[in-house]
Protein backbone atom coordinates (compact mmCIF):
# COMPACT_ATOMS: atom_id res chain seq x y z
CA UNK A 1 0.00 0.00 0.00
CA UNK A 2 2.67 2.59 0.86
CA UNK A 3 3.78 2.48 -2.94
CA UNK A 4 0.61 3.19 -4.07
CA UNK A 5 0.43 6.02 -1.42
CA UNK A 6 0.62 9.89 -2.38
CA UNK A 7 1.97 12.93 -0.17
CA UNK A 8 -1.41 14.68 -1.52
CA UNK A 9 -3.24 14.21 -4.52
CA UNK A 10 -2.22 16.30 -7.23
CA UNK A 11 -5.71 15.82 -8.61
CA UNK A 12 -7.90 17.56 -5.80
CA UNK A 13 -8.78 20.68 -8.14
CA UNK A 14 -9.41 18.88 -11.05
CA UNK A 15 -11.41 16.05 -8.92
CA UNK A 16 -13.39 18.92 -6.93
CA UNK A 17 -13.94 20.93 -10.27
CA UNK A 18 -15.56 17.67 -12.15
CA UNK A 19 -18.01 16.57 -9.42
CA UNK A 20 -19.08 20.09 -8.73
CA UNK A 21 -19.34 21.90 -12.69
CA UNK A 22 -22.86 20.39 -13.25
CA UNK A 23 -24.14 21.11 -10.23
CA UNK A 24 -22.50 24.31 -10.10
CA UNK A 25 -24.19 25.63 -13.32
CA UNK A 26 -27.65 24.54 -12.73
CA UNK A 27 -28.21 25.72 -8.68
CA UNK A 28 -25.69 28.43 -9.15
CA UNK A 29 -27.59 30.03 -11.47
CA UNK A 30 -30.90 30.27 -9.60
CA UNK A 31 -28.83 31.33 -6.59
CA UNK A 32 -28.77 27.78 -4.34
CA UNK A 33 -25.08 27.41 -4.75
CA UNK A 34 -22.58 28.99 -2.62
CA UNK A 35 -20.59 31.23 -4.22
CA UNK A 36 -16.66 33.02 -3.27
CA UNK A 37 -17.62 36.59 -4.87
CA UNK A 38 -16.18 39.20 -3.06
CA UNK A 39 -18.00 42.62 -2.92
CA UNK A 40 -21.10 43.66 -4.97
CA UNK A 41 -20.92 40.17 -6.76
CA UNK A 42 -21.98 38.77 -3.19
CA UNK A 43 -25.06 39.30 -3.68
CA UNK A 44 -25.70 37.37 -6.69
CA UNK A 45 -27.26 34.51 -5.39
CA UNK A 46 -29.86 36.67 -3.47
CA UNK A 47 -30.69 38.55 -6.51
CA UNK A 48 -30.88 35.37 -8.81
CA UNK A 49 -33.22 33.93 -5.90
CA UNK A 50 -35.48 37.09 -5.75
CA UNK A 51 -35.06 37.27 -9.78
CA UNK A 52 -36.38 33.27 -9.77
CA UNK A 53 -39.22 34.13 -7.33
CA UNK A 54 -40.42 36.96 -9.16
CA UNK A 55 -40.54 34.84 -12.20
CA UNK A 56 -42.46 32.02 -10.72
CA UNK A 57 -45.12 34.81 -9.15
CA UNK A 58 -45.60 36.56 -12.22
CA UNK A 59 -46.71 33.72 -14.20
CA UNK A 60 -48.64 31.42 -11.47
CA UNK A 61 -50.80 34.49 -10.63
CA UNK A 62 -52.50 35.61 -13.48
CA UNK A 63 -52.45 32.08 -14.94
CA UNK A 64 -54.60 30.98 -11.63
CA UNK A 65 -57.04 34.23 -12.47
CA UNK A 66 -57.54 32.68 -16.13
CA UNK A 67 -58.29 29.09 -14.79
CA UNK A 68 -60.67 30.48 -12.07
CA UNK A 69 -62.64 32.91 -13.99
CA UNK A 70 -62.29 32.63 -18.01
CA UNK A 71 -61.81 28.92 -19.04
CA UNK A 72 -64.42 27.15 -19.08
CA UNK A 73 -63.20 23.46 -21.30
CA UNK A 74 -62.90 21.12 -18.45
CA UNK A 75 -59.44 19.56 -20.47
CA UNK A 76 -57.85 22.40 -20.65
CA UNK A 77 -58.40 23.10 -17.15
CA UNK A 78 -56.94 20.22 -16.50
CA UNK A 79 -54.06 21.15 -18.85
CA UNK A 80 -53.82 23.97 -16.87
CA UNK A 81 -54.04 22.91 -13.39
CA UNK A 82 -51.19 20.80 -14.06
CA UNK A 83 -48.95 23.53 -15.26
CA UNK A 84 -49.91 25.78 -12.42
CA UNK A 85 -49.39 22.93 -10.20
CA UNK A 86 -45.91 21.92 -11.55
CA UNK A 87 -45.23 25.71 -10.44
CA UNK A 88 -46.40 25.19 -7.22
CA UNK A 89 -43.96 22.27 -6.27
CA UNK A 90 -41.04 24.07 -7.99
CA UNK A 91 -41.74 27.22 -5.65
CA UNK A 92 -42.06 25.53 -2.54
CA UNK A 93 -38.77 22.85 -3.48
CA UNK A 94 -37.33 26.34 -4.28
CA UNK A 95 -38.44 27.97 -0.97
CA UNK A 96 -37.00 24.40 1.52
CA UNK A 97 -33.45 24.64 -0.99
CA UNK A 98 -32.98 28.54 -0.10
CA UNK A 99 -33.64 27.81 3.67
CA UNK A 100 -31.63 24.60 3.84
CA UNK A 101 -28.13 26.85 1.81
CA UNK A 102 -26.63 26.57 4.83
CA UNK A 103 -26.98 22.83 5.07
CA UNK A 104 -26.07 22.45 1.50
CA UNK A 105 -23.14 24.44 1.95
CA UNK A 106 -21.94 22.02 5.08
CA UNK A 107 -22.48 19.01 2.78
CA UNK A 108 -20.08 20.74 0.15
CA UNK A 109 -17.52 21.27 2.76
CA UNK A 110 -18.08 17.41 4.16
CA UNK A 111 -17.55 16.28 0.20
CA UNK A 112 -14.17 18.80 -0.21
CA UNK A 113 -13.21 17.69 2.94
CA UNK A 114 -13.21 13.43 1.91
CA UNK A 115 -11.56 14.48 -1.78
CA UNK A 116 -8.59 16.71 0.14
CA UNK A 117 -7.63 13.86 2.39
CA UNK A 118 -7.50 11.17 -0.21
CA UNK A 119 -4.33 9.70 0.24
CA UNK A 120 -3.78 6.31 -1.76
CA UNK A 121 -5.13 6.31 -5.65
CA UNK A 122 -6.89 3.34 -5.41
CA UNK A 123 -9.21 5.13 -2.67
CA UNK A 124 -9.05 8.22 -5.44
CA UNK A 125 -10.42 5.44 -8.04
CA UNK A 126 -13.38 4.23 -6.48
CA UNK A 127 -14.37 7.77 -5.53
CA UNK A 128 -14.30 8.48 -8.85
CA UNK A 129 -16.09 5.64 -9.95
CA UNK A 130 -19.14 6.56 -7.60
CA UNK A 131 -18.64 10.46 -8.57
CA UNK A 132 -18.96 9.43 -12.01
CA UNK A 133 -22.58 7.53 -11.38
CA UNK A 134 -24.27 10.81 -9.61
CA UNK A 135 -22.78 12.92 -13.06
CA UNK A 136 -23.90 10.96 -15.26
CA UNK A 137 -27.60 10.53 -13.22
CA UNK A 138 -27.33 14.27 -13.67
CA UNK A 139 -26.55 14.74 -17.00
CA UNK A 140 -29.33 12.46 -18.06
CA UNK A 141 -31.74 13.45 -15.86
CA UNK A 142 -30.96 17.64 -16.71
CA UNK A 143 -31.44 16.63 -20.27
CA UNK A 144 -34.56 15.21 -20.71
CA UNK A 145 -35.73 18.15 -18.26
CA UNK A 146 -34.41 20.77 -20.63
CA UNK A 147 -35.20 19.44 -23.70
CA UNK A 148 -38.98 18.59 -23.22
CA UNK A 149 -38.78 22.54 -22.02
CA UNK A 150 -37.35 23.83 -24.77
CA UNK A 151 -39.12 22.29 -27.30
CA UNK A 152 -42.48 23.36 -25.44
CA UNK A 153 -40.97 26.65 -24.79
CA UNK A 154 -39.34 27.44 -27.78
CA UNK A 155 -41.40 25.30 -30.72
CA UNK A 156 -44.82 24.57 -29.43
CA UNK A 157 -45.94 27.37 -28.24
CA UNK A 158 -45.00 30.03 -30.07
CA UNK A 159 -45.34 28.41 -33.81
CA UNK A 160 -48.31 25.83 -33.35
CA UNK A 161 -50.44 27.80 -30.92
CA UNK A 162 -51.66 31.21 -32.42
CA UNK A 163 -55.38 30.78 -32.46
CA UNK A 164 -58.17 34.06 -34.19
CA UNK A 165 -61.08 35.52 -32.24
CA UNK A 166 -62.91 37.65 -34.60
CA UNK A 167 -60.25 37.58 -37.78
CA UNK A 168 -57.88 38.78 -34.49
CA UNK A 169 -54.93 36.70 -34.14
CA UNK A 170 -53.96 35.93 -30.51
CA UNK A 171 -50.84 35.14 -29.93
CA UNK A 172 -49.85 32.29 -27.51
CA UNK A 173 -48.27 32.94 -24.02
CA UNK A 174 -46.74 30.21 -21.99
CA UNK A 175 -49.15 30.33 -18.96
CA UNK A 176 -52.41 32.21 -19.91
CA UNK A 177 -53.15 35.47 -18.39
CA UNK A 178 -56.65 36.51 -17.29
CA UNK A 179 -58.95 38.24 -20.12
CA UNK A 180 -58.85 41.47 -18.26
CA UNK A 181 -55.13 42.26 -18.83
CA UNK A 182 -55.63 42.64 -22.75
CA UNK A 183 -52.63 44.65 -23.04
CA UNK A 184 -50.24 41.55 -22.76
CA UNK A 185 -51.60 40.74 -26.52
CA UNK A 186 -49.49 44.64 -27.21
CA UNK A 187 -45.64 44.05 -28.28
CA UNK A 188 -43.62 45.58 -26.19
CA UNK A 189 -44.98 44.17 -23.66
CA UNK A 190 -46.14 40.79 -25.35
CA UNK A 191 -42.26 39.79 -26.26
CA UNK A 192 -41.46 40.86 -22.36
CA UNK A 193 -43.93 39.04 -20.81
CA UNK A 194 -43.13 35.90 -23.06
CA UNK A 195 -39.14 36.39 -21.95
CA UNK A 196 -40.83 36.38 -18.38
CA UNK A 197 -42.47 32.98 -18.47
CA UNK A 198 -38.95 31.96 -20.23
CA UNK A 199 -37.76 32.82 -17.12
CA UNK A 200 -39.93 31.16 -15.25
CA UNK A 201 -39.74 27.82 -16.89
CA UNK A 202 -35.97 27.88 -16.50
CA UNK A 203 -35.94 28.20 -13.09
CA UNK A 204 -38.63 25.44 -12.35
CA UNK A 205 -36.32 23.15 -15.05
CA UNK A 206 -33.17 24.46 -13.04
CA UNK A 207 -34.85 23.53 -9.38
CA UNK A 208 -36.40 19.47 -10.74
CA UNK A 209 -33.08 19.07 -12.24
CA UNK A 210 -30.55 20.36 -9.65
CA UNK A 211 -32.43 19.08 -6.78
CA UNK A 212 -32.44 15.05 -8.40
CA UNK A 213 -28.76 16.61 -8.95
CA UNK A 214 -27.98 17.53 -5.67
CA UNK A 215 -28.99 14.44 -3.92
CA UNK A 216 -26.95 11.84 -6.72
CA UNK A 217 -23.65 13.83 -6.00
CA UNK A 218 -24.47 13.72 -2.09
CA UNK A 219 -25.26 10.46 -2.08
CA UNK A 220 -23.02 8.61 -4.35
CA UNK A 221 -20.25 10.81 -2.43
CA UNK A 222 -21.08 8.56 0.59
CA UNK A 223 -21.68 5.15 -1.37
CA UNK A 224 -17.87 5.88 -2.71
CA UNK A 225 -17.14 6.58 0.97
CA UNK A 226 -18.06 3.50 1.88
CA UNK A 227 -16.36 1.60 -0.92
CA UNK A 228 -13.35 3.06 0.41
CA UNK A 229 -14.19 1.32 3.99
CA UNK A 230 -14.86 -1.64 2.84
CA UNK A 231 -11.78 -2.26 0.48
CA UNK A 232 -9.87 -1.35 3.36
CA UNK A 233 -11.53 -3.95 5.37
CA UNK A 234 -10.27 -6.38 2.68
CA UNK A 235 -6.32 -5.72 3.00
CA UNK A 236 -6.87 -5.60 7.62
CA UNK A 237 -5.23 -8.40 7.84
CA UNK A 238 -2.83 -8.13 5.36
CA UNK A 239 -0.31 -5.86 6.70
CA UNK A 240 1.27 -8.03 10.05
CA UNK A 241 3.44 -5.49 11.08
CA UNK A 242 0.63 -3.19 11.25
CA UNK A 243 -1.18 -1.46 14.45
CA UNK A 244 -4.60 -3.80 14.25
CA UNK A 245 -6.53 -1.78 16.49
CA UNK A 246 -5.32 1.73 14.95
CA UNK A 247 -6.50 0.29 11.24
CA UNK A 248 -9.76 -0.34 13.02
CA UNK A 249 -9.89 2.32 14.76
CA UNK A 250 -9.67 4.79 11.75
CA UNK A 251 -11.99 2.84 10.10
CA UNK A 252 -14.88 2.72 12.68
CA UNK A 253 -14.16 6.81 12.49
CA UNK A 254 -14.70 6.99 8.98
CA UNK A 255 -17.93 5.09 9.25
CA UNK A 256 -18.63 6.95 11.79
CA UNK A 257 -18.37 10.47 10.00
CA UNK A 258 -20.53 8.71 6.72
CA UNK A 259 -23.36 8.36 9.25
CA UNK A 260 -23.35 11.90 9.99
CA UNK A 261 -22.89 12.91 6.71
CA UNK A 262 -25.87 11.10 5.74
CA UNK A 263 -28.04 12.47 8.50
CA UNK A 264 -26.78 16.00 7.30
CA UNK A 265 -28.12 15.01 3.85
CA UNK A 266 -31.05 13.35 4.85
CA UNK A 267 -32.10 16.91 6.78
CA UNK A 268 -31.67 18.95 3.64
CA UNK A 269 -33.34 16.46 1.45
CA UNK A 270 -36.54 14.95 3.02
CA UNK A 271 -38.95 17.67 2.75
CA UNK A 272 -37.71 18.21 -0.95
CA UNK A 273 -38.43 14.42 -1.62
CA UNK A 274 -41.71 14.63 0.23
CA UNK A 275 -42.86 17.61 -2.18
CA UNK A 276 -41.18 16.09 -5.00
CA UNK A 277 -43.21 12.41 -4.47
CA UNK A 278 -46.19 14.16 -4.01
CA UNK A 279 -46.67 16.33 -6.66
CA UNK A 280 -45.07 13.69 -9.07
CA UNK A 281 -48.27 10.95 -8.48
CA UNK A 282 -50.69 13.88 -9.93
CA UNK A 283 -47.97 15.30 -12.26
CA UNK A 284 -47.35 11.63 -13.57
CA UNK A 285 -51.13 11.19 -13.68
CA UNK A 286 -52.04 14.28 -15.16
CA UNK A 287 -49.28 13.53 -18.12
CA UNK A 288 -50.52 10.01 -18.88
CA UNK A 289 -53.67 12.05 -19.36
CA UNK A 290 -52.74 14.63 -21.41
CA UNK A 291 -50.94 11.85 -23.75
CA UNK A 292 -53.93 10.20 -24.24
CA UNK A 293 -55.92 13.28 -25.26
CA UNK A 294 -53.57 13.79 -27.66
CA UNK A 295 -52.99 10.71 -28.99
CA UNK A 296 -56.41 10.59 -29.51
CA UNK A 297 -56.76 14.22 -31.30
CA UNK A 298 -53.36 13.40 -33.04
CA UNK A 299 -51.82 16.31 -31.62
CA UNK A 300 -48.50 14.46 -32.52
CA UNK A 301 -45.80 17.70 -31.33
CA UNK A 302 -47.85 18.13 -27.86
CA UNK A 303 -48.42 14.30 -27.85
CA UNK A 304 -44.21 14.12 -27.98
CA UNK A 305 -43.80 17.11 -25.43
CA UNK A 306 -46.15 15.39 -23.01
CA UNK A 307 -44.39 12.25 -23.32
CA UNK A 308 -40.73 13.74 -23.07
CA UNK A 309 -41.65 15.02 -19.48
CA UNK A 310 -43.97 12.12 -19.01
CA UNK A 311 -40.37 10.16 -18.96
CA UNK A 312 -38.53 13.10 -17.63
CA UNK A 313 -40.64 13.16 -14.42
CA UNK A 314 -40.54 9.29 -13.92
CA UNK A 315 -36.49 9.93 -14.47
CA UNK A 316 -35.89 12.28 -11.93
CA UNK A 317 -38.18 10.55 -9.42
CA UNK A 318 -36.26 6.93 -10.18
CA UNK A 319 -32.89 8.97 -9.69
CA UNK A 320 -34.02 9.70 -6.09
CA UNK A 321 -34.91 6.26 -5.08
CA UNK A 322 -32.15 4.60 -7.19
CA UNK A 323 -29.61 6.37 -5.05
CA UNK A 324 -31.75 5.60 -1.86
CA UNK A 325 -31.92 2.02 -2.66
CA UNK A 326 -27.62 2.31 -3.68
CA UNK A 327 -26.97 4.03 -0.38
CA UNK A 328 -29.10 1.17 1.32
CA UNK A 329 -27.23 -1.34 0.00
CA UNK A 330 -23.67 -0.07 0.33
CA UNK A 331 -24.73 0.62 4.55
CA UNK A 332 -25.59 -2.92 4.56
CA UNK A 333 -22.47 -4.49 3.12
CA UNK A 334 -20.40 -2.76 5.10
CA UNK A 335 -21.79 -5.45 7.73
CA UNK A 336 -21.43 -8.12 5.58
CA UNK A 337 -17.49 -7.37 4.67
CA UNK A 338 -16.91 -7.43 8.76
CA UNK A 339 -18.06 -10.97 8.79
CA UNK A 340 -16.29 -12.40 5.53
CA UNK A 341 -12.99 -11.29 6.29
CA UNK A 342 -11.06 -13.33 9.20
CA UNK A 343 -12.20 -12.05 12.41
CA UNK A 344 -10.96 -15.08 14.19
CA UNK A 345 -7.67 -14.03 13.89
CA UNK A 346 -8.21 -10.82 15.66
CA UNK A 347 -8.23 -10.56 18.95
CA UNK A 348 -11.22 -10.05 21.09
CA UNK A 349 -10.87 -6.00 21.57
CA UNK A 350 -10.62 -5.57 18.10
CA UNK A 351 -13.00 -8.16 16.92
CA UNK A 352 -15.83 -5.88 19.53
CA UNK A 353 -15.17 -2.98 17.49
CA UNK A 354 -16.22 -5.09 14.42
CA UNK A 355 -19.36 -5.95 16.41
CA UNK A 356 -20.24 -2.68 16.55
CA UNK A 357 -19.83 -1.85 13.26
CA UNK A 358 -22.00 -5.24 11.94
CA UNK A 359 -24.60 -3.31 14.76
CA UNK A 360 -24.75 -0.10 13.15
CA UNK A 361 -25.05 -1.81 9.36
CA UNK A 362 -27.98 -3.65 10.66
CA UNK A 363 -29.51 -0.28 10.65
CA UNK A 364 -29.10 1.06 7.11
CA UNK A 365 -28.62 4.82 6.30
CA UNK A 366 -31.92 5.58 4.71
CA UNK A 367 -33.03 8.48 2.73
CA UNK A 368 -36.61 9.44 2.98
CA UNK A 369 -39.22 11.50 1.52
CA UNK A 370 -40.55 13.37 4.83
CA UNK A 371 -39.67 10.25 6.90
CA UNK A 372 -42.73 8.98 5.50
CA UNK A 373 -41.67 6.94 2.64
CA UNK A 374 -38.29 5.27 2.44
CA UNK A 375 -36.23 6.03 -1.16
CA UNK A 376 -36.39 2.51 -2.73
CA UNK A 377 -36.95 0.74 -6.26
CA UNK A 378 -39.99 -0.47 -4.49
CA UNK A 379 -41.33 3.17 -3.47
CA UNK A 380 -40.89 3.94 -7.40
CA UNK A 381 -42.81 0.95 -8.46
CA UNK A 382 -45.73 2.36 -6.20
CA UNK A 383 -45.82 6.21 -7.30
CA UNK A 384 -46.41 4.49 -10.56
CA UNK A 385 -49.08 2.24 -9.90
CA UNK A 386 -50.60 4.85 -8.02
CA UNK A 387 -50.33 7.24 -10.95
CA UNK A 388 -52.20 4.40 -13.03
CA UNK A 389 -54.76 4.33 -10.65
CA UNK A 390 -55.43 7.84 -10.39
CA UNK A 391 -55.35 7.69 -14.35
CA UNK A 392 -58.20 4.96 -14.47
CA UNK A 393 -60.46 8.03 -11.68
CA UNK A 394 -59.56 10.59 -13.96
CA UNK A 395 -60.53 9.72 -17.36
CA UNK A 396 -63.77 7.74 -15.64
CA UNK A 397 -64.36 11.15 -14.11
CA UNK A 398 -63.79 13.27 -17.25
CA UNK A 399 -64.75 10.92 -20.09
Amino acid sequence: MSSMRNEKDPNYQQDIQYIFKLNNWILGSIGLWPVSFQGIGRHAPRIAIALGNFALSFAMVPCALHIVYDEKDIIMRLKLCGLLAFCLTAMTKYCILVIRRPKILRCIEYVKHDWWQVTFRSDRELMLKYATIGRNLTIIGASFMYTAGIIYYGILIPFFSETKINNQTIRPLVYPTYNEFYQFQISPIYEIVYVAHCMCGYTIYSITAGACGLAALFVTHACGQIQVIMSRLKILLNDENSNIHQRIAIIVKDHVRIVRFSAVVEEVLQEVCLVEFTSSVCTICLLEYYCIVDWKDDNKLSLATYFLLFISFCFNIYILCYIGELLMEKSIEIGSMCYMINWYQLSPRSVRSLVLIIAMSSHPIKLSAGRMADLSLTTFGNVLKTSVAYLSFLRTLVM
